[in-house]
């Protein structure tokens, strides 16, 4: 059956709004959330601490302005082609679950299951509770604090965001939009300040653009680092069974939400080097700190800290939200226990998956540190990532018919350019990093034996 000519991303909105995609399931979850709601879920899950750590992580990989600009802006395509591709599996299936859903429609469960046993063991509890250690750590610049307080007062975040996406979807809607509203008008505020007060002449731009990386080994190291800072642009999609107008609504949530944060970012960038060497933003520990206080003086430093903490609080919020739709997608199609699939009869929320999700996030906070949750988490999403972006052109050939209510533009060259960028970076990764990233896809295959043996016990369960 030929397919319809592409239009622009802008021309197929609209039209998506009269087009109603086939949802096989019953849906158990009320659909509560509209447009903005999902865009800031996008800009929430987004914009966390990355943008104050990572550009430091560039410049010292890369060691060119050009260059790193040229990676943030690469690092924006390939995360905006990846959620332009998701959006239109969302909008096919638009049920909870996300990724996990579209592994399993077109790959099968074994892949649904790797994915959703990473993602629910690994990488959603240990990215909340990475985030609650970076708010409370910069919380320590307004309250001294010990590791041990850090600790509690980050378990507490946690429970207090668990108990509002417990209670309400509604409440936690409204905080994520206040939040993701707020730290996207302050990342760019803050870039404008430090464009507007600093001093050019000792920053990167004083001299002409320099285009050549230091080593193209580092430049796909340090694409890794972009990609982490990128990450979240996904998670969106596990929302889809509680979105009013999955056709109209997810489509726009991802352009808003992606469009706004590529240019946070971009600006960030150039105000840090703006007024700092690429040299110094390579050593520096605290970048997005060192930036303000040349532009700003003594308050610059208050400013960051506050700014972390505002954007990880909506950060964290984001995940608490989204992490227990996954698990809760794989009870649901029996694989995994079903209890996890439970809605509450009064609030009409997953809340024994959010329970469980919130255990783990603790026993993680109280045990780990920052560094051995965020080298547990960057790499075990990205193959798939890939699949799942994979999967546009496949559904696309074996089920032309499926209604579609919005199509990704320029099929099949933009997912297939996410497609070779990720392959890209695991290669690189692989080359550069081997003891984690092995480690890494060691923990995905970590899933196999115990879905052998869930299949096993559930045809024994169905044979009795």
């Amino acid at each position: 059956m030929p397919q319809p000519p592409t239009r622009s991303v802008l021309d197929q909105l609209p039209a998506a709004a009269d087009a109603v995609a086939a949802t096989p399931a019953p849906e158990r979850l009320p659909r509560r959330l509209g447009t903005w709601s999902a865009a800031a879920v996008v800009v929430g899950m987004i914009i966390g601490s990355g943008i104050f750590r990572v550009p430091a992580t560039v410049a010292a990989e890369v060691g060119a302005d050009g260059a790193m600009l040229a990676l943030w802006v690469l690092g924006g395509a390939i995360a905006g082609s990846g959620s332009l591709a998701v959006a239109e599996l969302a909008t096919m299936f638009p049920r909870a679950g996300g990724i996990f859903v579209y592994l399993r429609e077109t790959y099968g469960p074994l892949p649904a299951f790797l994915f959703g046993w990473t993602d629910f063991l690994i990488v959603r509890p240990g990215t909340s509770a990475a985030v609650a250690l970076i708010f409370t750590a910069y919380l320590g610049h307004f309250v001294p604090l010990g590791p041990g307080a850090q600790r509690l007062i980050g378990a507490g975040l946690i429970l207090l965001f668990a108990a509002a996406n417990y209670r309400s979807l509604d409440w936690a809607a409204r905080l994520q939009n206040a939040s993701s509203a707020a730290k996207l008008a302050a990342l760019l505020g803050l870039a404008v300040a430090i464009l507007a007060l600093g001093e050019p002449s000792g920053g990167a731009f004083a001299g002409p653009l320099a285009f050549r990386p230091a080593t193209w080994g580092g430049l796909g190291v340090a694409l890794v680092a972009v990609m982490w800072a990128y990450d979240g642009w996904a998670d969106v999609a596990a929302m889809a069974g509680e979105v009013r107008d999955p056709g109209r609504s997810l489509p726009r949530a991802v352009v808003l939400g992606m469009g706004g944060v590529i240019a946070a970012y971009l600006a960030a960038n150039v105000a840090y080097l703006y007024v700092l060497p690429v040299a110094a933003m390579g050593g520096s520990e605290l970048v997005a700190a060192d930036a303000a206080t040349r532009a700003l003086g003594s308050v610059g430093g208050a400013l960051i800290s506050a700014l972390v903490m505002l954007a990880t609080v909506g950060t964290l919020n984001a995940n608490v939200m989204t992490a227990p739709r996954f698990v809760w997608a794989m009870a649901e199609e029996d694989l995994f226990f079903r209890r996890l699939a439970a809605v509450h009869p009064r609030y009409r929320t997953p809340h024994v998956a959010i329970v469980v999700s919130t255990a783990l996030a603790l026993v993680y906070i109280s045990s780990q540190t920052f560094e051995q949750l965020t080298n547990a988490i960057v790499l075990g999403e990205w193959p798939f990532y890939a699949m799942a972006v994979a999967a546009v052109a496949i559904l696309r050939r074996r089920r032309p018919d499926h209604p579609r209510p919005y199509r990704s533009p320029a099929s099949p060259w933009l997912p297939g350019m996410f497609v070779a960028g990720s392959l890209v970076l695991l290669g690189n990764s692989l080359l550069e990093t081997p003891t984690l990233t092995l480690a890494s896809f060691g923990g995905i295959l970590s899933g196999l034996p115990v879905y052998a043996v869930w299949r096993r016990w559930g045809r024994r369960r169905g044979a009795a």
